[in-house]
Order: structure tokens, then sequence, then C-alpha cells
């Protein structure tokens, strides 16, 4: 059920493993699986396309240095914020598995 109605939120291929993870978790950290929040990569891509050039795309997934980055460089030039583009929903899908695996270990 938790992988079902959290799909969208990592990559395709990470979630068999942690369905097979889940199935082995104790009952204890079931309570605080059920009340994570995930970022949403479709929602984190709109951001990126409309103010990425700013850098909110990369503060909102957790990655304050790389926001910094871009606030400063107004995108690297626009060029950063363009690749963005294409990379800020994987880079979300690998925050939110970042965010689950010490819950799994």
């Amino acid at each position: 059920m938790f992988i079902m109605s959290n799909s969208k939120y990592f990559e395709s291929q990470t979630l068999l493993p942690i369905r097979e993870r889940l199935i082995q978790t104790d009952d204890s950290r079931w309570a605080v699986l059920q009340t994570m929040q995930f970022k949403d990569p479709t929602m984190i891509l709109i951001i990126s396309l409309l103010v990425g050039y700013l850098g909110i795309d990369r503060f909102m997934i957790g990655d304050t240095g790389l926001g910094i980055g871009k606030l400063l460089t107004c995108g690297g030039f626009g060029i950063w914020a363009i690749i963005d583009w294409f990379l800020i929903m994987g880079a979300t899908r690998e925050k939110n598995l970042a965010q689950l695996q010490p819950l799994l270990a």
C-alpha cells in the first residue's frame, strides 16, 4: 500500500527493493513511515521552470549549497537553470529515497 500510493516520489527501479525492505520492517517504524512527507518531483519541476534561476528548486529539495550557487549566479547565467529542468525530478526522487533510507536500515 505504501509503495502504490507513493510511487511517483521514487525512481521506478528502486520500487521493488523498497517494497522488499518494507515487508521486512518491524511494526514500530510504520507509524513514522505513514507520516513522512516526500517532495513531489512534478511540483519541483514546475518551480524550477518558473523561478529555477533563483535556486528556489534546489533550496526546496535540501541542496542549500547548490541553491546559493544558483542564486548568486542567476542560475549559472541561465545555463544551469536550463540543465536543471532535465535533472531536478531525478534529484528530487534521490532526496526522497535518502530520506527513507534510515527507516529501512
